[in-house]
């Protein structure tokens, strides 16, 4: 079967006097009929070409699936005289919601049953579930399109009735005042989905009559509203990629004003939490670029009033802060290894948690209670599934409440992990965290499938996945690349991969590529790509950069039309990402973005293998950059591999909401994956 070949209309772009022709700027009108029609027929060339590998595929979902415990649940917590659990039944794809009031052994009260709510829909996600005070009603929500725009209602928890009033097009999430009847909540706008609005809704009113309290109408800032640990204050939070602001209430007093904890000012980043009258800042203030922790009286919360706790460390990066009754703990990262750090309030203790590896991810859980003497955390390694521990303040024990249960014949003892470090051509050492099946031989002969995300600060730490065993047991030796435009060593990390010196982040890849292969983890002849997003924009760069070295590329939800995008202010995201891409509105920015932007750089040359995915109601990249990105590729490559692209015609940017569907997509990833090594079950 021949691949589908879009036809070209030149569109010509130009700023700055430069002139860009797009030939398949047609493909940004989803109502187009003929636009459908391509991407359906695209669908139907990846089905045929992958067609030889269908059996291969549901196997290897059912594998995937069998190591899955379907009668699941989550740890239970306690919040608010009731304990919250989260459940799943053997054979059903969504959760069940629950709770039992004061004790474990009390009834099972379901709250919402996702797997009923969901059955006329081909996607459905419940966003945000909020208890109120009194635990009588839960405000929720549903995105059944997957644009991530949610719908808002309240459900009587005690007669199960759902009050009739919607509110549309939110972010999902929402926070009751302690009255028990005001309930605050943030609005898209319904072009840019740029939570733009916090409103004030009264749950006898109807949503019509519901009070805006705030606007933020600056175009780079997100805006967003929560509730204190401590139960005292309502807080809109306002932030964007460099800036934060903040506005208090108190929670008994809802239809008061809101006062600004301390003004924005440009290149100021700070996050609050509440203790006992005074405030916590975790804050870069003073050219803190790792950050620091501050302190300050609830009535005197400008910045002039700050005082020192956790002063600056200029090898640590001070990430979170969780506070309770007598202690308070901090989540660090240093030299990239996440560390938990527990101070008591009296000054009498401050140590740290103990672990023991170079490859593993230790976070703080969910701790909803103030009062409580334990801490819980999650710790998880390459070779390690994922544990929920309890700590004691008081002994010092330690307790795991819950290890993940792993079917089948899964011995972890079995696999090896290992950080390694690659010198990029600037002289930075890059780390990797790499897994495999203990046994390889490091000889040039290894498949291996390297991944990274590099950008907006996102640290993706060394994690534990049931579903990778798919390919570790097939000889594959998986890689993830701790590049810059993260933060796994610090905040200057980050800041030396965007704007204007995002390129590192490209050179950072192709260096870790190029080391392995001289390492003989493997060789050009069995390197593979992995990227989504942000991350698929870096697939798409380094395969016009250095194409020889990979021999296939899986590239998910991938942000390739850059320039068209930044320059485009009515696309979801845009205006928001100025301060990490750069705004091409600006002459300086504009070539240099074009320099590495993947559409505008495509051109006549041999590419590896690719398989390219996207979603019809992608929110985050719209499913045309992808799109697009493929037409030209067929266009001009030279070569004879496989270009795929899968368009999802039901989903957007987290793809299938099903517990199980989910594993369809990584099945056709791996088996395109497993085909090029000529494996096939």
């Amino acid at each position: 079967m021949n691949p589908p070949i879009a036809k070209k209309i030149p569109e010509s772009l130009i700023t700055h006097g430069d002139e860009r022709i797009d030939n398949y700027f047609w493909l940004n009108d989803r109502e187009d009929t003929e636009v459908i029609d391509y991407l359906n027929a695209e669908n139907t060339y990846t089905e045929e070409v992958m067609k030889p590998t269908e059996a291969f595929q549901e196997s290897l979902f059912e594998e995937m699936k069998a190591r899955i415990k379907e009668d699941d649940e989550s740890v239970p917590y306690f919040y608010n005289g009731y304990w919250y659990i989260t459940r799943f039944e053997t054979g059903k794809d969504y959760p069940f919601y629950t709770r039992k009031k004061e004790s474990l052994e009390a009834e099972e009260e379901v709250m919402f049953d996702c797997n009923e709510m969901a059955k006329d829909h081909k996607y459905f996600k419940l966003g945000g579930i909020s208890i109120s005070p009194d635990n009588s009603m839960a405000a929720f929500s549903v995105d059944t399109v997957s644009r991530r725009q949610y719908t808002i209602q309240i459900k009587n928890l005690k007669t199960g009735k759902l009050r009739a009033h919607k509110i549309e097009n939110t972010t999902g999430g929402c926070t009751w005042a302690n009255d028990n009847k005001t309930v605050f909540y943030s609005i898209k706008d319904s072009v840019t989905l740029r939570s733009s609005k916090i409103f004030k809704h009264k749950i006898n009113q109807d949503a019509s009559e519901d009070i805006e309290v705030f606007h933020e109408d600056d175009e780079t800032f997100n805006a967003f509203v929560y509730k204190t640990k401590s139960r005292k204050f309502i807080v809109i939070g306002s932030s964007s990629t460099l800036t934060s602001e903040y506005r208090i209430v108190s929670a008994d007093k809802p239809d008061q004003e809101f006062r600004i904890f301390h003004e924005r000012e440009r290149g100021l980043e700070y996050a609050i939490a509440h203790y006992n009258n005074t405030f916590y800042i975790i804050t870069n203030s003073d050219k803190a670029i790792n950050f620091k922790l501050q302190k300050t009286l609830e009535t005197a919360t400008n910045k002039a009033n700050w005082e020192d706790v956790i002063p600056h460390r200029s090898d640590v990066l001070l990430e979170d802060i969780e506070i309770f009754h007598d202690y308070y703990v901090l989540s660090e990262r240093e030299q990239g290894l996440n560390k938990l750090r527990i101070i008591s309030w009296n000054g009498e203790e401050d140590y740290y948690l103990p672990f023991n590896s170079e490859t593993y991810t230790a976070y703080i859980g969910n701790n909803p209670e103030f009062n409580s003497d334990v801490l819980r955390y999650g710790y998880n390694g390459m070779t390690t599934p994922s544990s929920i521990i309890e700590y004691s303040f008081k002994t010092k024990e330690r307790v795991i409440l819950k290890e993940q249960e792993v079917l089948g014949d899964f011995d972890k003892d079995n696999y090896t992990s290992e950080r390694i470090w690659a010198t990029a051509r600037d002289g930075e050492k890059i780390p990797m965290s790499v897994v495999y099946k203990k046994g390889l031989k490091m000889d040039g002969k290894n498949p291996l499938l390297q991944y990274a995300y590099g950008s907006y600060g996102m640290t993706i730490d060394p994690y534990f996945s049931t579903i990778r065993l798919s390919l570790l047991d097939r000889g594959f030796i998986y890689v993830i690349a701790h590049i810059r435009g993260g933060e796994y060593l610090g905040r200057g990390w980050y800041e030396d991969g965007k704007l204007l010196k995002k390129a590192n982040t490209f050179y950072d890849y192709i260096d870790c590529s190029k080391y392995l292969i001289e390492q003989k983890y493997t060789s050009s002849a069995h390197l593979y790509a992995n990227g989504g997003s942000a991350g698929g924009l870096l697939m798409g760069v380094i395969v016009n950069m250095n194409p020889e070295l990979y021999n296939g590329v899986v590239a998910a939800v991938p942000f390739v039309d850059v320039v068209s995008t930044m320059l485009d202010d009515s696309i979801p995201l845009t205006t928001g990402e100025y301060d990490e891409w750069g705004n091409p509105n600006n002459e300086t920015f504009y070539h240099y973005i074009k320099s590495y932007s993947p559409y505008d750089n495509v051109k006549a040359q041999a590419y590896p293998n690719m398989l390219v995915t996207t979603g019809i109601h992608d929110s985050q990249v719209q499913y045309w950059e992808p799109a697009k990105w493929v037409a030209k590729l067929r266009d001009l490559k030279i070569d004879t591999n496989k270009l795929l692209l899968q368009v999802d015609m039901h989903t957007g940017h987290g793809g299938a909401s099903g517990r199980f569907e989910s594993l369809k997509e990584v099945a056709l990833e791996y088996a395109f994956l497993l085909e090029l090594e000529g494996i096939s079950q």
